[in-house]
């Protein structure tokens, strides 16, 4: 089965990307970051947990969890909304999560292309999406989603979209923190592994 027919399965990890189509950027400014985290809370926090992500000019990654079937088991037969209402019409509860990133990306490429006066896709489509069948598969994939601003020569621990500063401050945050540091079994060790394991591609 390829990335692209590839069906998100419920209570499962995924790495979730994109880029922009011909490698172009799909963030212009710094405003255009915090919008399209904005918006993906707004579409995708009621369907999925996020352990990692970045947002880099030209392309993103997220990892995320599906929540489980009985968790969503609410939206069955139902649609959600712009505003994360539940309403009548999602024919194929199995899709939930598609059907929110879809939107989710629509609404952010609608927006930058009323700004910038474009027309057109933004994103390549559909967007892909990769199974995480293990623990280790898991670990290396949230130091290689950290570690992307180094391909730019730029600083992963200060880098300003990505979860890495999140995960080891104490602020508030709608990232998996302690999940995720579990699975490096402490802070320490979360630090350390991202500073002596480094992977240029995944």
């Amino acid at each position: 089965m390829t990335i692209r027919a590839q069906i998100i399965e419920f209570d499962c990890f995924y790495h979730i990307y994109n880029r922009g189509i011909n490698g172009e950027n799909i963030f212009v400014d710094i405003d255009n970051y915090y919008f399209f985290l904005n918006k993906f809370s707004k579409y995708l926090a009621s369907v999925c947990e996020v352990y990692a992500y970045c947002l880099m000019p030209n392309h993103f990654h997220f990892l995320v969890k599906i929540k489980s079937q009985q968790e969503l088991k609410k939206l069955k037969n139902s649609e959600m909304s712009n505003n994360g209402e539940i309403q009548n019409g999602l024919h194929a509860f199995e899709n939930v999560f598609s059907k929110q990133f879809a939107k989710f990306l629509s609404s952010y490429t609608q927006a930058l292309n009323k700004v910038l006066k474009r027309h057109g896709a933004l994103l390549e489509s559909p967007f892909k999406r990769i199974k995480i069948d293990s623990e280790e598969y898991l670990r290396n994939l949230i130091l290689y989603i950290h570690q992307n601003p180094t391909s730019l020569n730029l600083d992963f621990k200060t880098y300003a979209f990505s979860s890495y500063k999140a995960i080891i401050s104490t602020n508030k945050t709608n990232i998996k923190r302690k999940e995720v540091l579990n699975l490096f079994s402490d802070l320490e060790n979360f630090k350390l592994t991202h500073l002596n394991q480094y992977f240029s591609e995944f």
